[in-house]
């Protein structure tokens, strides 16, 4: 049953890849269609992450009330929904109120399964569970092409992932018995870690209220881990929406050659989690949050060298994706060891909030500071968040033992 209940987690996870790249791989054919112009695609980008960060932000709320099991099939059945809803806009602003119930599925998703496997599950099936995003992410952007060179247009494109969406929420909807049955699970070191609610001495669910995000900023820690995730998918974003340009502006590669090795980034990053799934078994979240670090600025002293060559330029570009593989799924896992089970579900929930809004304005920015300045400052750019993602991390490791040592001495 354990098992079984797995696959569900890993086949939802490789839904909420599914829909992420469609936007981009059909926009230049949609803006002409819907007479938008190219530029609107931020529009719906950014309603998309307002939503994911007000559903992230009431993730401990609705799990505490509903079971995580719940609110993933419902999650699921919105962006389904949501995305029907885009096969069938007639305008630019049907898409916009669509978005709405897309992105609060989305965060809803991301949030409640997160948690979920951090607490029930090893180091190893987080480090999977991403790999299988990043698996989705990779086929959308394949269905959209096939929908749109057969001709059946962008709408098939999307339909045909609302499809699936409807399928894994049926999918769901039928394993919610095992997540109500679910109460033991093995853990690493072989033996049985219970279930959430009493894990270590945890308040149980039904005696628990939800945190808030001001509950959480007061723990000892959090707002550590929730920089560290602010910083790491202001690096990743920044260097997938900004790669290929600065390979072209300053490395002076030809634009397709560029295109190809920010394809290889994403594919870097989910080999690198597959992986990092077997190197888990071996070393600790902290251990792979620091070798994935380093990786990172080995990549960015890669892109600093003097020397351009496509080798160099791809190798750079690539070792930063290997480096961000292990840093999301470890600090996520490692969230339920350093607060609790029964804190990491609202702690979980403000790091994917902290995740969008990094995602939502990081990228950006650096492109406005590109715009009067040089895209040639991405490295340095990149090195300020790595440094303070490297930063925080040790604050946090430090923080621990501290906590560790005042619980010896009690």
């Amino acid at each position: 049953m354990t098992n079984l209940l797995l696959a569900v987690i890993y086949l939802a996870f490789i839904s909420l890849g599914l829909p992420d790249g469609l936007l981009g791989a059909a926009w230049p054919t949609m803006s002409g269609d819907l007479n938008a112009p190219l530029s609107w695609a931020g529009g719906v980008s950014m309603v998309i992450s307002a939503g994911t960060i007000i559903s992230a932000l009431l993730s401990d709320r609705l799990t505490l009330r509903f079971g995580a099991g719940r609110v993933t099939a419902f999650s699921v059945a919105l962006t389904a929904a949501a995305l029907m809803g885009f096969s069938f806009a007639p305008n630019y602003w049907v898409l916009i109120v669509m978005a709405i119930p897309y992105g609060l599925g989305a965060g809803g998703v991301d949030a409640a399964l997160n948690n979920y496997v951090a607490v029930h599950y090893t180091s190893r099936h987080m480090s999977w569970l991403h790999c299988m995003w990043g698996l989705g992410a990779l086929i959308g952007p394949y269905v959209m092409s096939y929908a749109l060179a057969s001709a059946h247009g962008w709408q098939w494109g999307y339909r045909s992932i609302g499809i699936l969406q409807i399928v894994l929420t049926a999918v769901l909807v039928l394993s919610l018995p095992l997540w109500r049955s679910r109460t033991q699970t093995t853990v690493a070191g072989g033996g049985v870690e219970h279930d959430n609610d009493t894990e270590n001495g945890a308040t149980p669910a039904a005696q628990r209220k939800p945190l808030g995000l001001l509950g959480v900023l007061r723990i000892s820690g959090a707002p550590q881990i929730l920089i560290m995730f602010f910083c790491y998918c202001a690096i990743e974003q920044t260097a997938i929406l900004w790669a290929s340009s600065y390979m072209v502006g300053v490395d002076g590669l030809a634009k397709d050659v560029a295109a190809t090795f920010t394809s290889m980034f994403l594919i870097g990053i989910t080999a690198g989690r597959f992986a990092n799934g077997f190197m888990t078994m071996k070393f600790s979240d902290a251990t792979m949050i620091r070798v994935g670090t380093a990786l990172i600025a080995l990549g960015i002293v890669m892109m600093l060298m003097p020397v351009h060559s496509t080798a160099l330029a791809g190798a750079a570009f690539i070792t930063i994706g290997l480096g961000c593989a292990p840093v999301y799924p470890c600090i996520i896992h490692s969230t339920p060891a350093y607060f609790g089970a029964d804190k990491s579900q609202a702690i979980v929930g403000v790091q994917m909030a902290c995740a969008y809004v990094g995602t939502m304005l990081m990228p950006p920015l650096f492109g406005v500071i590109a715009q009067h300045t040089t895209i040639a400052l991405l490295p340095w750019y990149l090195t300020v968040f790595v440094l303070l993602m490297a930063c925080m991390h040790e604050w946090l490791r430090a923080l621990r033992r501290g906590s560790m040592h005042d619980v010896a001495l009690s």
